[in-house]
């Protein structure tokens, strides 16, 4: 694993965004995006897919799957982990977006995960933070990496919206292409203490008031009838 400068934060609401331009080189990039294309073995389905290393990722729980034994991480992984932590995480998830895929409003849960990382790869899309009533755009530039703290991380939603174009601030309409994205998760080791009764599990369990839980399907689903394709 190699050494990383240290990511700078966004000067934007949610504050905890960080971010460095360029993780990798373009060449590197180019040559992730033939090997995923060319050589992992994906889902058959439509719409975006997964692949899990370390830990899987249960859509049900929205923690890890104990039923599925652990991944090593593959060779190609490993130059692509962060090294700002003090540990390689647990989970990490390679997903591939098809044009006009997108993930519904979510917060990852915040019992069983800490830290959270994500590379973008391929085109970029714009993702959506959201609380109440406001909502933040980032643009997901290629070869990206963004790490999620504080209030990004913990208390404000964020997705990609499924639609067909993503409309810039300066009025540019960009199509959506082929996009892959890496996230990175690392387990909590114990309860979130952030006391947050909106999105926090933790302290909705505490107050014996726990959300059911929604598969990411589900969510999907309930976001396309709130608002069609555009």
């Amino acid at each position: 694993m190699k050494s990383r400068p240290k990511f700078n934060e966004l000067p934007i609401k949610p504050s905890g965004i960080f971010w460095e331009n360029d993780f990798v080189s373009e060449e590197h990039e180019q040559r992730l995006i033939s090997l995923f294309t060319n050589e992992l073995q994906w889902p058959d389905r439509p719409g975006r897919i997964s692949l899990h290393y370390g830990y899987t990722f249960d859509y049900k729980t929205f923690d890890i799957d104990p039923e599925i034994p652990y991944k090593e991480f593959p060779e190609w992984l490993q130059p692509l982990i962060p090294t700002t932590e003090d540990r390689p995480p647990d989970q990490v998830c390679l997903q591939y977006y098809p044009p006009g895929a997108g993930i519904p409003p979510h917060v990852d849960a915040h019992a069983p995960y800490d830290q959270l990382y994500a590379l973008s790869l391929g085109a970029p899309a714009i993702m959506q933070f959201r609380r109440g009533e406001t909502r933040i755009d980032v643009d997901l530039n290629p070869r990206s990496m963004m790490q999620m703290t504080g209030d990004a991380r913990l208390h404000w939603t964020h997705g990609i919206k499924k639609r067909k174009n993503d409309t810039l601030s300066d009025g540019t309409v960009r199509p959506r292409e082929k996009r892959w994205s890496i996230t990175y998760r690392w387990l909590r080791g114990g309860d979130c203490e952030c006391g947050d009764l909106e999105f926090c599990d933790t302290a909705q369990r505490r107050n014996g008031s726990e959300k059911e839980k929604r598969s990411v399907k589900a969510l999907a689903e309930k976001a396309s009838v709130e608002k069609p394709i555009e």
